[in-house]
């Protein structure tokens, strides 16, 4: 009867080790990996642009950003000149 009983509590601690340990740890470190692959693609992509960017800026290329097109839109821009 004792052995049954220690059987059924080693189970028992096995199933909590199991469920409330081992699996919300891979899941936690899955989730984690993910993010990190996520922000990775992320720094490289700003990476990539802005060297496009600094390769269009050395060829004396026009830079298309969005600070000219909401000068347009905002009505009338003078631009500032200087009189002397």
């Amino acid at each position: 009867m004792l052995r049954y009983l220690l059987y059924a509590f080693l189970i028992y601690l096995a199933y909590r080790l199991i469920f409330h340990f081992i699996i919300p740890v891979y899941k936690t470190t899955k989730q984690v990996k993910k993010q990190f692959r996520e922000m990775h693609s992320r720094m490289e992509d700003q990476m990539n642009q802005q060297s496009s960017y600094a390769r269009a800026s050395e060829n004396n290329q026009p830079i298309n950003t969005n600070a000219s097109t909401n000068k347009e839109q905002a009505g009338d821009y003078i631009d500032f000149e200087e009189l002397k």
